[in-house]
């Protein structure tokens, strides 16, 4: 018996470390995918197989003891086929590229949780998000879940660490030009960065969280009026309060010009200090912001908001 499920990937729009200060931070689901493919074999053994490795190993091990990026499914699989008498087979199918903070963590979870449960029987996405919640426990110890939600439910969502998520209903129609800094970065130590500039620079913090606040309202109202322009520009002013606050660099600002004089207004989206930039356009400037980028060597795609979310099959 085999079942299959996927999820998107995501950008965080706006609201990056702040949201750690009780900002709200709006993301969205990306039509980038990763699909999770799972079987029943009569072997009682997990086998796991992607683009990063693999693992095979038996049921029943202590999750600490287990040294692979993999470790989520194993979570999954191990937790799922408690008290059975088979093994499982998972396959990692990625369209999304890893650890430069488009969510493939996340995705592989969900998709994960999604295709081996149902292997047991058919479960709520509500369910299926807390197991992935879970599995992403185990790499990512203080997740917010933020992530594991809108590579669930798909779309746009605002989400603040007091009231958690909610859903934000606008369909806005814009293209992002995602851009790859191939800069390594460590999400931990820039977040340690961010707090140690927090901790000495006070009352500039406070002001910046605040301005981020209004910012983020501003674009709540924007999202509704499918106002590109307008958010072009809260884009660009996003990246300004991004800059103050140290997570940036020469390559990055290098990138964020190039998307600047072609888009709408580009900015880094995750932690910063390497990863990915996107820059925000629609069908009238989406083939030129690309072609700027590929002269200069760098490496991009575009996508689309995706509104489906988990999908199973």
């Amino acid at each position: 018996m085999k079942s299959k499920a996927s999820a998107p990937g995501k950008v965080i729009l706006f609201g990056e470390h702040f949201v750690v200060y009780g900002v709200k931070a709006i993301l969205c689901a990306i039509d980038k995918r990763i699909t999770v493919t799972a079987e029943k074999i009569s072997e009682r053994k997990i086998f796991i197989k992607s683009n990063i490795g693999e693992l095979e190993i038996q049921p029943n091990k202590l999750i600490s003891e287990i040294n692979s990026p993999l470790k989520p499914f194993y979570y999954l699989a191990n937790k799922i086929i408690q008290n059975k008498n088979f093994g499982l087979k998972i396959n990692v199918d990625s369209e999304i590229p890893l650890g430069v903070g488009l969510g493939s963590s996340s995705a592989c979870c969900v998709a994960g949780a999604a295709a081996i449960s149902k292997l047991v029987g058919d479960i709520s996405k509500e369910e299926i998000l807390k197991l992935a919640i879970e599995a992403e426990k185990t790499i990512f110890e203080n997740t917010s879940g933020a992530d594991c939600t809108v590579c669930t439910f798909g779309g746009l969502m605002e989400y603040d660490k007091k009231n958690g998520f909610s859903k934000i209903e606008s369909e806005p129609n814009f293209h992002l030009v995602i851009v790859n800094s191939n800069v390594e970065h460590s999400t931990e130590s820039v977040v340690g960065e961010v707090k140690k500039y927090k901790e000495n620079n006070k009352e500039k913090f406070s002001k910046l969280c605040e301005d981020e606040s209004v910012l983020v309202e501003n674009v709540l109202e924007m999202l509704k009026e499918n106002n590109v322009k307008g958010l072009g520009q809260k884009i660009i002013q996003n990246q300004k309060f991004l800059e103050t606050i140290g997570i940036s660099n020469n390559k990055l600002r290098d990138m964020i010009q190039i998307g600047n004089k072609s888009s709408f207004g580009a900015k880094i989206t995750g932690a910063g200090g390497g990863g990915c930039i996107f820059a925000l356009t629609d069908e009238s400037n989406l083939e030129d912001t690309i072609k700027k980028f590929k002269e200069k060597k760098y490496e991009c795609f575009s996508v689309k908001i995706d509104f489906k979310g988990l999908d199973t099959f």
